[in-house]
């Protein structure tokens, strides 16, 4: 009989036995719903998912000022300004007016470690209670110095605010003001500052390398 199948019986001897074959179903599975919901995750995925978060800061700019009024500019005394300096290779200097260092030329920029650059600011700050600091940053220097100067402002206005001994100094000296607020400001590397760094600066320290 066509199709069926002979099998011997598992007790062995001469009978044999007839055994209808098995009826296999035919299964198929359609995978389109799954191929769709796939392509849509995927999709949902690529525009809720952020890859880089944008990276901005926050810089409170002056008001705009007319030409008019620029002899109306607060003038700020020079043993209250303190100006850092990035130099074309990535360097920290620094400069403060009515300081007098044994062997050391108030008038040059001098060196600095970036790790001392808190510490340089919150010593000031607490010695000059109407202290103002210029950045001056070479055009050719990095980018993340600027930030990386913008950064420490922060955390040294961070930190003296909690400081009651400091805030109660502070106060007294500037009643105007509820709380104490980092003065600072960046301004262009002009060509002066360059000849200064080339004809005093790199010959004194050694720099420029």
């Amino acid at each position: 009989m066509a199709g069926d199948v002979i099998q011997k019986e598992s007790g062995g001897g001469k009978h044999k036995g007839l055994r209808r074959p098995k009826r296999r179903l035919g299964i198929r599975i359609d995978m389109t719903p799954m191929v769709d919901i796939a392509f849509l995750l995927l999709i949902f995925y690529m525009v809720t998912t952020v890859f880089a978060m944008p990276q901005a800061m926050e810089i409170n700019l002056p008001p705009k000022v007319e030409e008019e009024v620029v002899e109306d500019r607060i003038k700020v005394k020079e043993s209250n300004l303190l100006r850092i300096y990035v130099d074309k290779y990535d360097d920290y200097y620094y400069k403060i007016g009515a300081e007098r260092v044994t062997g050391q030329d108030i008038k040059t920029p001098w060196p600095i470690p970036a790790d001392s650059v808190r510490e340089l600011f919150i010593r000031y700050n607490w010695e000059r209670p109407k202290l103002n600091t210029l950045l001056l940053i070479h055009p050719e220097a990095k980018y993340s110095r600027m930030v990386d100067l913008l950064d420490e402002v922060e955390v040294a206005e961070a930190l003296l605010r909690r400081n009651e001994e400091f805030m109660t100094a502070y106060k007294a000296a500037n009643p105007e003001e509820e709380r104490f607020s980092f003065r600072y400001s960046i301004d262009h590397w002009s060509d002066r500052d360059t000849k200064v760094f080339e004809e005093r600066v790199y010959s004194t320290t050694g720099g420029g390398s």
